[in-house]
Parts: structure tokens; sequence; C-alpha cells
């Protein structure tokens, strides 16, 4: 099974430049999470998204990378059913012509 939740618009604190710092910016999360369903083990796509927003509101994160690497474990130990994840973040407003933005994913079948 996998939830996939595209397109996921907030604005936060994330970045190293210093406007950055201080002025919230655009940020749009995909996130898809495969596991396996057991019919007692849902993982709800509302509560992930309401969790990455929160998240990245308190975190306030320097890098996108950091924010990735630390919210996929944060799933993690809220979802242990997760068998891998993949997230994106994109910033589409930091260039005038494009969304510049990272991806990771992680399957903890490989782990």
């Amino acid at each position: 099974m996998q939830i996939i939740i595209e397109n996921l618009t907030f604005e936060t604190i994330v970045g190293i430049l210093e406007k950055e710092r201080h002025t919230p910016q655009k940020v749009i999360l995909h996130v898809k999470i495969s596991y396996d369903y057991l019919g007692d083990n849902v993982i709800d796509y509302a509560n992930i998204s309401t969790f990455l927003e929160t998240e990245m509101n308190q975190m306030h994160y320097l890098l996108l990378e950091d924010a990735l690497t630390d919210l996929s474990q944060k799933l993690k130990i809220l979802y242990p059913q997760m068998s891998k994840i993949k997230l994106k973040i994109f910033k589409p407003d930091i260039l005038p012509n494009t969304m510049a933005g990272v991806s990771h994913t992680v399957d903890y079948t490989k782990n």
C-alpha cells in the first residue's frame, strides 16, 4: 500500500540566507510512503500532512536536505510499519523560472 501526498503547500522559515531566516517562504512537499496494509495498521495521510507542516514550522531548518533527513526519521518512529519513504521539497519562489528542491528516499527493507 502507498500513501501519496502531493503539493502540500505552506509557508515556513527554511534556508541559510539572512532573508530566509526571518521571512517565511512557500514550500511544496510531495510524499510517498509504502507500507504493508494488514487492516489495523493504517497510516493516516491527514496526520502525515499536519505533522510535516508542524515540524517544518517548529524546526526552522537551515537546509532542505537536513529537513528531509530529520522528517523521514521522525516519521519512521511514528509509523514503524513504513517500508519505504520518498520525500521531495521544493522552494517554488527561490528562482525566477523554476522550482528548485531536493528529494530523499529511504528503503527500510534494505536497512
